[in-house]
Order: C-alpha cells, then sequence, then structure tokens
C-alpha cells in the first residue's frame, strides 16, 4: 500500500499557460479601461469651473440689481466680496457682499474677468489647468458665456 495520493485535477494548480492567457486578458482590459478613468479628474475639473462661474455671474448679477452696474474691469471680482474703492464706488454695496470669498478655479489659479466682455456685457473665464490663453483638452479655456 502506497501512501502516495493522485492528484484530481481540480487540485494540480495552473499551468503557465493558463496564467498567460489570464495576464494578457487583464492587460487587454487595462488598456480599455485606464484611459477613460484617468481622464474622469480633468472632466470633473472642468465641472468645477463651471459651476464656480455659474455662481460668480449669479453674484455679479446680484451685484449689478443693487448698484446699477457690474463692477468694471479694474474693480475686479474682488468687489463681489470687499467693497470697491475705485470709481465707480458703488452706493447700495450689500454689507456682507456677495460672496464669502473668491475662489480660486479648480488648478488654483483666480478667475479672470473683463467688464465689457468680449462675449456679452461681463466674461468670467478660467485659463484650464496651464494657466495661459489657449489650449486644448484640459489646457483648454473656459468662459461663463458657453
Amino acid at each position: 500500500m502506497t501512501f502516495q495520493k493522485q492528484l484530481s485535477a481540480a487540485q494540480r494548480g495552473f499551468t503557465l499557460i493558463e496564467i498567460m492567457v489570464v495576464i494578457v486578458i487583464i492587460g487587454v482590459l487595462a488598456a480599455l479601461i485606464v484611459p477613460k478613468v484617468m481622464s474622469r479628474p480633468d472632466e470633473a475639473r472642468i465641472t468645477a469651473a463651471r459651476t464656480d462661474m455659474a455662481s460668480i455671474v449669479q453674484a455679479l448679477n446680484l451685484y449689478k440689481l443693487d448698484n446699477h452696474r457690474y463692477p468694471n474691469t479694474e474693480q475686479g471680482l474682488s468687489a463681489l466680496v470687499k467693497k470697491p474703492t475705485v470709481s465707480p464706488i458703488p452706493e447700495n454695496w450689500k454689507g456682507s457682499g456677495y460672496l464669502e470669498r473668491m475662489p480660486k478655479d479648480p488648478w488654483g489659479h483666480p478667475y479672470r474677468y473683463l467688464q465689457p466682455g468680449l462675449h456679452g456685457d461681463i466674461d468670467v473665464m478660467s485659463m484650464g489647468a496651464d494657466g495661459e490663453v489657449g489650449g486644448e483638452g484640459s489646457d483648454a479655456d473656459i468662459g461663463s458665456w458657453e
């Protein structure tokens, strides 16, 4: 009587070929999925910038409602947080301000403001990830007129 047991097919383990096939399948799936997942943070930042700009434009509209004009470019967006000291001084400026603080864009750059704007009465914009005018993809400029 021998004490050796014959291993059944289920107990033998995997062959090298089977392991390689699984690795190739995982590689193909990763090549298809990773690029889509990696672009998600950029898309989220762009969406956050658009949301911030919509809030800023709404605060600018409230400023105009109270003061009959938008802050000029020289007064800038800081006029929404602190009463401007540069002419024209708003007479009906809301005591608590129109924004609690001025947000930075999702890439850490200040939002830019033009009045009169190139696309309307006012333009609020982010220069994207690179902080420079122009660009493509996540470096592209994002504006309140879009």
